[in-house]
């Protein structure tokens, strides 16, 4: 043990030495080399998302200018907040915002619910070639583009050799156009949506599924729980974090209603409940020549999307469900 002989070396105290500088750079390189096939794994989806969504987002100023594309987006003036003050008090706001939120209101309390159900009954199946079955039936229509389902629809619904306008005009007696009346416009979709995507969203609620402990329903069984008690008191807690998580993604999409679909529906005489933003946008946008007045629309919409997103994430975890970060 050593022992300080001056007065120097006990105001000093002991001597310390310095720990050497990590070799940063070093450590870089071992770690890109030990992992070097995940990080080439990794690498397209790096590209794709640098190329299509963080490098357009310098074209996204274009919002804050009156762009013109002969002059550029640098040349073109810059006017602020003009267009957004134009867009918030266009006439035309409150009937977009209104038909937006209707169809994102069908697609998230109902068409999302449908989702669970149809994972749960899936989920109570025994007889494996059975599910199997209705789970191959059930995701073959996510493959279909939504030009196919459109096009499905509108031979269904013909008018005068449809085969469910025949069947709903029989059960109604009337003689009703449905594909032009926009009282039927939303239904439809709705039963797009749920015919298109419901089969596919369960796959992830039945993964989660798969991970339930047996021994708990072992448990429940023993302890007299019927069918419908194990799946309300152990199938939903066990999925609960996996709805919550799916939720708050569905939330922050809320206002992106679809374009291609709500175009392929929309016709002159349920226009005034098709129009939503993403069909205004393309209107404005594409065939106006409204380039910078589309993109503050588009612009505003992503925001509120983000907000939505941070939002629901911080009611999730205060109501102490997990969120997605």
């Amino acid at each position: 043990m050593a022992v300080a002989t001056t007065v120097e070396d006990v105001d000093r105290g002991p001597l310390i030495k310095p720990e050497p500088p990590p070799q940063n750079r070093r450590n870089l390189w071992v770690t890109l080399v030990r992992y070097r096939w995940l990080f080439l794994l990794l690498a397209p989806g790096v590209v794709y998302f640098a190329l299509f969504r963080f490098w357009p987002m310098y074209g996204a100023q274009i919002a804050f200018r009156n762009y013109i594309p002969f002059l550029g987006i640098e040349g073109s003036d810059w006017v602020g907040w003009d267009h957004f003050e134009n867009f918030f008090t266009n006439p035309d706001f409150p009937r977009l915002l209104g038909n937006t939120l209707i169809l994102a209101a069908l697609s998230l309390f109902i068409a999302f619910p449908i989702t669970i159900v149809l994972a749960l009954l899936l989920n109570e199946v025994r007889q494996q070639v059975f599910k199997r079955t209705v789970q191959t039936l059930v995701y073959i229509p996510h493959f279909l583009s939504w030009t196919v389902v459109v096009s499905l629809t509108g031979l269904l619904f013909a008018v005068g050799n449809g085969p469910l306008w025949t069947l709903l005009n029989d059960v109604f007696g009337s003689d009703t156009n449905y594909l032009a009346n926009p009282d039927w416009f939303r239904p439809l979709i709705l039963l797009q949506w749920v015919w298109k995507n419901t089969g596919w969203g369960t796959i992830i609620f039945l993964a989660a599924l798969a991970g339930v402990d047996q021994e708990q329903y072992e448990a429940a069984i023993i302890d007299g729980a019927g069918r419908w008690q194990r799946v309300w008191h152990i199938t939903l807690p066990s999925i609960r974090s996996v709805v919550v998580v799916l939720l708050i993604l569905q939330t922050g999409n809320i206002l992106d209603t679809g374009f291609e679909q709500i175009y392929l529906m929309s016709n002159a005489l349920n226009r005034s409940v098709a129009d939503v933003f993403d069909t205004y946008v393309y209107f404005t946008g594409i065939q106006q020549g409204a380039y910078s007045y589309a993109t503050a629309v588009g612009l505003a919409k992503a925001i509120v999307g983000l907000v939505l997103i941070f939002g629901t994430n911080w009611l999730a975890k205060r109501l102490k469900q997990p969120g997605i970060f």
